[in-house]
């Protein structure tokens, strides 16, 4: 793992906020695509709507320190190309001089809280548009959750859609992370089935006045080639969360996914920075290989 100065980081945050434009501005940047044109991106932007449980412990993301260490840690390692993130991570991160050519993403609506009766209302509370573009970040990302029994997610599929209007007219790639969403004894459970991701995909790629710069962020699904087969947006495929002993098992699956048409990558997050047999160094590199396979 490696060592950073989190005393400058509270110095900075006490006495200087400047120096977080500063160090966002200064930032080494990269083209989105380049070498083989596959992404890896590791994900932390749980936290912001209440997540930071991993598998049975509720709390394993509380600890911030231990979060940007991971996440440093991560992004240190060959073959990762950036980070999705809300505000207070990306922020810490640049002060940390963590960013330097890697990808920068961020994270939009972070309203739509876990557990709470406005789930589905999922609003936009952390970055916008104009926000992402003033710290020069390079991708913008928003969660589009589909209940057709809650009133709520018209409000988030309105104010999606005005996002990815506010994307194309600053040139800013946007991805779409879409679900097809229900209740379920108080908690919202998405629907994994392919047909249910097909439909969510359909949703999500027709919202804006243009699709110029979507992108799509999907689960590996049973029969992704079909998933697959009903777009042909860029798109990356997302972690999960999976059950102790079942990691070899989602690696075989995002293998078998990253080799189809269309898969651009992986954007994973508590799965590889909190792994179940807690190296985190050999969980990226792994996942790394498998979307770079000029890494083995």
């Amino acid at each position: 793992m490696v060592n950073l100065d989190f005393e400058a980081l509270r110095n900075a945050r006490a006495a200087n906020p400047a120096a977080v434009a500063e160090a966002l501005a200064n930032r080494k940047r990269r083209p989105i695509i380049q070498g083989d044109g596959k992404l890896f991106i590791v994900a932390a932007d749980h936290p912001a709507r209440g997540a930071l449980g991993i598998r049975k412990d509720e709390m394993a993301m509380a600890d911030r320190y231990d979060l940007l260490t991971r996440l440093a840690t991560a992004l240190s390692r060959p073959g990762v190309d950036g980070v999705l993130g809300t505000p207070d991570i990306i922020d810490d991160l640049a002060l940390l001089g963590c960013l330097d050519d890697k990808l920068v993403v961020g994270s939009m609506n972070r309203g739509g809280l876990r557990g709470a009766t406005f789930e589905m209302d999922d609003r936009y509370t952390a970055y916008d548009v104009e926000g992402i573009t003033r710290d020069g970040l390079d991708f913008a990302k928003n969660l589009i959750r589909i209940n057709l029994s809650d009133a709520g997610s018209a409000n988030t599929l309105e104010a999606s859609a005005a996002a990815v209007d506010e994307a194309v007219a600053a040139k800013l790639p946007i991805m779409l992370e879409p679900f097809m969403s229900e209740w379920v004894d108080g908690s919202i459970k998405n629907d994994l089935s392919a047909d249910a991701v097909i439909k969510s995909m359909a949703v999500a790629a027709g919202l804006g006045n243009s699709s110029a710069y979507s992108w799509l962020k999907l689960p590996v699904v049973a029969d992704m080639a079909r998933v697959m087969a009903s777009t042909t947006l860029p798109t990356l495929l997302l972690g999960g969360d999976p059950a102790e002993g079942e990691e070899e098992k989602l690696f075989t699956e995002w293998g078998n996914a990253l080799a189809l048409p269309g898969v651009r990558g992986l954007v994973v997050g508590r799965s590889l920075l909190y792994p179940a047999k807690g190296d985190v160094i050999t969980a990226i590199d792994a996942a790394a290989a498998l979307v770079h396979t000029n890494l083995n």
